[in-house]
């Protein structure tokens, strides 16, 4: 939290950000495009006017691309705020109406490797990421107080191959030696956290062969299943409804989850990436400026947000130690904890990757390579 005795701090800090604002407003359109690395005179070469349809959720990393203060040079944005259930059906198996979007990122490897899916190209843009030691619920009366005693239980889950869940079971066989076949799962019909998420595509429902797999009861959600006994865990990407509710027989695994995520980030450097950001192939190949400038305003509107966490969130926002929780993060994640580009998470992505094939989702191990958009495996953000 800064206080009167952090003013010098605080005073040298903004000093320091707004000097590198200056310098980067003083250099002119040519720094502008060294986000991405375009040069000045093919960025004022390209076309003008294009119109994207775009999509995704409205965080406080994209609320200024959203809302215009951001603008992707040379284009014109409608946005839609969609869950990223419809989101994925749109894409891969709907009528494709979105040029730009937030994607599940598991979704899409499970489409490109199982389906042949090839219509739309990744960008290493990563708007959502979340530590998933939080995401695990058990029945407190079930004798379960560590990993290890799941063993043998049955866990629920409202979508078995989602990014979530596909990063929660590739956590705990490498942390806790807990494998996909040591347990029982029961699937839900429904989700008692979806209404934000919009319907379930297929790819979040892929079951591999030799796990053993149930498809819950009809019109019961996972939260029922929990509490009525049928489930003695639930691995969830959300929160359910009885753990809302304070159920007294429904916890967390791991109550004091923080402590465990940063003991998890501080052995492994992995911080789970959720969703990317893919663009439809048809546009890259007749726009092929359009990767670089849409990096370039994904990152200015996340700096964007991050300025305002440096200056202003510790006074402005509800939370009474915001800035004691800004500055810690970025004392153990780095300044640029919520990075973008190939370079500074390939550990992640190859994780997910290997995660995947492991568990018998992907028919093979992907490359990163083949994945995204050739051009931005080499795109980097300018400090920030």
């Amino acid at each position: 939290m800064k206080n009167e005795t952090g003013k010098e701090k605080l005073t040298e800090d903004l000093s320091r950000r707004e000097a590198i604002k200056a310098a980067a407003l003083t250099l002119g359109a040519a720094s502008v495009m060294s986000v991405c690395g375009l040069p000045a005179a093919q960025a004022a070469g390209k076309s003008k006017g294009l119109t994207l349809s775009m999509a995704g959720y409205r965080f406080d990393r994209t609320k200024a691309l959203i809302d215009g203060r951001v603008k992707i040079e040379g284009c014109d944005l409608q946005f839609r705020e969609m869950g990223i259930g419809d989101i994925n059906t749109d894409v891969f198996s709907g009528p494709q109406t979105l040029d730009v979007t937030e994607i599940g990122l598991h979704p899409f490897m499970l489409a490109f490797a199982n389906d042949g899916f090839r219509d739309y190209s990744l960008l290493p843009i990563f708007p959502l990421r979340l530590f998933r030691h939080k995401s695990v619920f058990i029945r407190n009366d079930r004798g379960i107080k560590k990993p290890a005693d799941l063993r043998g239980k049955t866990i629920a889950t409202p979508g078995y191959s989602s990014t979530s869940l596909t990063w929660i079971r590739g956590i705990f066989q490498e942390e806790y030696g807990i494998k996909p076949t040591d347990v029982k799962w029961v699937v839900s019909s429904k989700d008692s956290s979806a209404k934000d998420a919009g319907k379930v595509s297929k790819q979040e429902n892929v079951f591999p062969e030799g796990v053993p797999i149930t498809i819950g009861p009809t019109g019961k959600d996972e939260s029922d299943l929990l509490v009525s006994g049928e489930a003695d865990a639930l691995f969830h990407a959300g929160e359910p409804r009885a753990y809302m509710e304070g159920h007294p027989k429904v916890a967390r695994l791991f109550p004091d989850y923080r402590s465990v995520e940063r003991t998890y980030f501080s052995k492994t450097g992995i911080f789970p990436i959720m969703h990317a950001v893919a663009v439809k192939k048809s546009l890259l190949k007749k726009n092929p400026w359009l990767p670089e400038a849409v990096f370039k305003a994904y990152s200015q509107s996340k700096q964007m947000a991050f300025d305002y966490m440096a200056k202003a969130a510790w006074l402005k926002d509800s939370l009474p130690w915001f800035g004691q929780e800004f500055d810690e993060t970025q004392a153990l994640m780095g300044d640029n904890y919520y990075s973008y580009g190939i370079g500074p998470n390939r550990k992640t992505l190859d994780a997910l990757f290997r995660y995947s094939h492991q568990q018998g989702l992907c028919s093979r191990q992907l490359k990163i390579e083949e994945l995204f958009e050739p051009a931005s495996l080499d795109f980097t953000e300018a400090a920030g």
